[in-house]
């Protein structure tokens, strides 16, 4: 897929606010400092697109931005912001699973974990709860460039057997580094692919 046309459309803070046309919907959300705005800049090929910041945890709203003007590419606020009061992170966490549960034109969620890291317990609770949401999700690792080829590997594998202890069928995973582009054209390919399957349905 070739990425000609990549804009911010609105920030939404309730599920009901959000675009009201019916484009397909791909969010990306992971834990505050994954990199996550890094990651979907690198995909639409503009730095600019989505904000980076030093300070983790930065998005507090639903993002779409409009991609070839056919489908919504959307930045879900992070989980994990331990600087947040009780009350902020539980009306983040509310807002962020209202979307996942009630946005119909949502057809898939990469959840984007840290390869450097071993699994972690909220990564792998919120990758559960997709699962028992009946929620289509693939598992984006992120930051492949820190490590060489056989730590990446060893990380994956770590995750995959980590994983086979609730899950019979393994997630769709993507190796990826915004930093060489790696990954770019794997997730691009597999939202086309969806996209094609979803315009033959119609």
């Amino acid at each position: 897929m070739e990425i000609k046309n990549a804009e911010f459309t609105l920030s939404a803070p309730t599920v009901s606010m959000c675009p009201a046309d019916n484009k397909p919907e791909y969010a990306f959300i992971g834990r505050s400092n994954v990199g996550k705005s890094s990651l979907i800049n690198m995909l639409c090929n503009n730095k600019k697109l989505a904000k980076t910041s030093a300070t983790p945890g930065k998005t507090l709203l639903i993002n779409h931005f409009i991609i070839n003007r056919e489908w919504y590419l959307v930045d879900l606020p992070g989980y994990g912001y331990a600087k947040r009061s009780k009350t902020e992170i539980k009306k983040l966490d509310q807002m962020i699973r209202g979307y996942i549960l009630q946005r119909e034109q949502l057809v898939n969620v990469f959840v984007l974990v840290d390869i450097r890291l071993e699994p972690q317990k909220i990564d792998l609770e919120f990758i559960n709860w997709l699962g028992e949401s009946s929620i289509p999700f693939a598992i984006v690792f992120t930051k492949a460039d820190k490590l060489n080829v056989s730590k990446m590997r060893a990380s994956v594998a770590l995750y995959e057997k980590t994983l086979s202890e609730t899950w019979e069928e393994m997630p769709k995973m993507f190796i990826t580094s915004s930093e060489k582009k790696t990954g770019r054209d794997d997730i691009l390919g597999y939202i086309e692919e969806i996209n094609k399957e979803l315009a033959a349905k119609e």
